[in-house]
């Protein structure tokens, strides 16, 4: 089998890292704040708030990458992929550099290098192909690389890629999101991984 899986707020959590990183700057009152999208909201709340909120990111994705947690449940279902000699592919929409990011940090290897401290390319790790990570400058190069990687699965956190037009038709959609109601739509929806495990590996 092969499967493919998104990267950031799917296999990457990003609600400490920027909450913490926030407080560190001293944008956000740790009280008021307890997710990335709370702290998007509050800044962009502001005025000129969305300059904050870009600078933020770009360097969480970059230089405090390491602040970002491994979703939970991710982790078992890497290991069961492996087990079963199932093929693992990363593809991405990520942009090389962030938002007024003065150091120019490069975002992809900021990625694989916290993938490389998980042990996701330890033999005794998580096991994975290094060259199996896909990162794409927009969203159709996303699809696209899906498409070419002939994928019995994707799961991924935004709805938009399964809408993009010419994603596969082939393909088994997840979406992973604690979000609105998506009963209607067609593809499964989950809210962990322990779901998502369940569901390829019933």
């Amino acid at each position: 089998m092969r499967i493919g899986i998104d990267f950031d707020n799917t296999i990457a959590g990003y609600d400490h890292a920027f909450v913490s990183l926030a407080v560190d700057w001293r944008i956000i009152d740790v009280a008021t704040v307890k997710t990335k999208t709370e702290v998007r909201e509050a800044l962009r709340a502001r005025e000129g708030g969305e300059r904050e909120w870009q600078k933020l990111q770009g360097r969480v994705y970059g230089a405090e990458m390491h602040r970002a947690s491994l979703i939970n449940g991710v982790d078992a279902f890497l290991n069961e992929a492996h087990k079963r000699g199932d093929d693992v592919f990363i593809v991405s929409h990520k942009t090389e550099f962030g938002h007024f990011d003065p150091d120019r940090i490069n975002l992809r290897d900021a990625a694989r290098a916290w993938m490389t401290a998980l042990d996701f390319f330890n033999p005794n790790g998580f096991s994975l192909n290094l060259d199996h990570v896909f990162f794409h400058d927009t969203r159709e190069k996303k699809i696209a690389e899906i498409t070419a990687l002939d994928l019995d699965w994707f799961i991924d956190d935004l709805p938009e890629v399964f809408a993009t037009t010419g994603f596969p038709d082939t393909v088994k959609k997840i979406l992973f999101t604690n979000g609105a109601d998506h009963s209607e739509m067609p593809y499964s929806v989950r809210k962990h991984w322990s779901d998502i495990q369940s569901l390829i590996y019933p």
